[in-house]
């Protein structure tokens, strides 16, 4: 199926661009993010939280970048959430609305990742702490923050795999962007979600080697995505 123009703005090209460049944006920004300043304190990329919590008590500069780069991140999801509404809502709109709550819960979440780091920031910078506490007491406070900030992040990749998941279902649905790529953003967001929550009661889907494979297959269905939607636009006819 292929939504006709008559039911879609006129400017809808130009909005496919705006979604297709901050999603391209959130893909830059992230790798980047997590290439520097993120390198040992971001207990996602680490399981050795003992280690994490030892770096961040040594790495106030970086614990604050990485919440404004998460202050970034934020501005960019909501952007994207807020455009495939609008894009999409001709091809169902109580779906494209769900997607777009739910999107903006999961920013949300991930937008509390940033007060988690910016409180091991203070913990690392305030002498105030370090005068009221010993320091294991403040390691162990430090390690609350990264195991908090592990948390928001994975609840909220939980819930934008599944909002993009109704999005990607409209894209197949209206025949936006071509069926190869949508089919395979719902194959990979549905992969995410699912196995993020089955590792959480089924210790051998938490292997590296599951990780791997549907991170590479979301990042892929990002990245087709962001590039269509950058050049092409959206079909329109």
């Amino acid at each position: 199926m292929t939504v006709s123009t008559e039911i879609l703005p006129l400017d809808l090209p130009p909005l496919a661009r705006i979604v297709g460049g901050s999603l391209l944006a959130t893909i830059v920004v992230g790798m980047a993010g997590a290439l520097t300043v993120a390198q040992g304190i971001d207990i996602n990329l680490s399981a050795d939280v003992v280690a994490t919590a030892q770096n961040m008590l040594e790495a106030e500069t970086q614990l604050r970048a990485k919440s404004y780069i998460a202050l970034v991140m934020f501005g960019l999801e909501a952007t994207i959430g807020i455009g495939l509404f609008l894009l999409l809502r001709p091809a169902g709109q109580l779906l494209a609305a769900w997607s777009l709550i739910v999107s903006i819960a999961a920013a949300i979440l991930s937008l509390l990742g940033a007060v988690f780091n910016m409180n091991a920031a203070e913990l690392a910078g305030d002498i105030a702490y370090a005068q009221m506490a010993s320091e294991s007491q403040r390691l162990l406070l430090t390690g609350l923050q990264a195991t908090s900030d592990y948390t928001s992040f994975h609840l909220a990749l939980v819930l934008s795999s599944v909002s993009k998941a109704g999005f990607f279902y409209l894209f197949l649905k209206s025949g936006l962007i071509p069926k190869l790529i949508a089919g395979w953003g719902l194959f990979a967001s549905l992969f995410v979600s699912t196995a993020i929550i089955l590792r959480d009661f089924i210790p051998i889907i938490g292997h590296s080697s599951v990780t791997a494979s549907f991170m590479v297959s979301n990042l892929i269905a990002l990245v087709a995505t962001a590039l269509y939607l950058t050049i092409k636009g959206v079909r329109t006819t």
